[in-house]
């Protein structure tokens, strides 16, 4: 990833987005009622909405900068990065290191939002994520 970032004036740019609390509460009720299924798919959609509201995040940073899509992306050119740059989420291959969202909710300041770390560096509310982002053209997930 240090690739995509020049010594000179280059942009980084952070992200820390949130549901709350609602959603992780609303699960743990349907698990005190031995609601599995229902826990199971608000769970779920819980994880696509923040990944969503993530994905927004950097669809708005994109046409900040003037380098956001002219037409509307499909779902397919969404899932295969057909846009300009990657967003990278701490925990994950790239940027395995979860002590890294120390830094990230600091420069942000995400208690503002209210986001905190636990002593692991996990986000608390459950359903969170914080993301370090690249817009260079050849950041991707995958060089496939």
């Amino acid at each position: 990833m240090p690739d995509f970032f020049r010594a000179d004036d280059d942009l980084i740019a952070f992200l820390v987005v949130t549901l709350g609390d609602g959603a992780a509460a609303r699960g743990q009720e349907l698990l005190g009622k031995e609601g599995y299924q229902d826990y199971f798919l608000l769970h779920g959609l819980a994880t696509e909405v923040t990944d969503a509201l993530a994905e927004y995040g950097h669809a708005l940073m994109r046409h900040e900068l003037g380098i956001g899509e002219k037409e509307k992306l499909d779902w397919q050119a969404l899932v295969t990065q057909k846009y300009r740059g990657s967003r990278y989420a701490f925990g994950y291959p790239a940027c395995p290191d979860l002590a890294q969202n120390a830094p990230v909710m600091e420069l942000v300041g995400a208690e503002r939002i209210g986001v905190t770390l636990t002593e692991e560096h996990q986000m608390v509310p459950e359903f969170s994520t914080s993301a370090i982002v690249a817009h260079h053209p050849k950041a991707k997930y995958f060089a496939v």
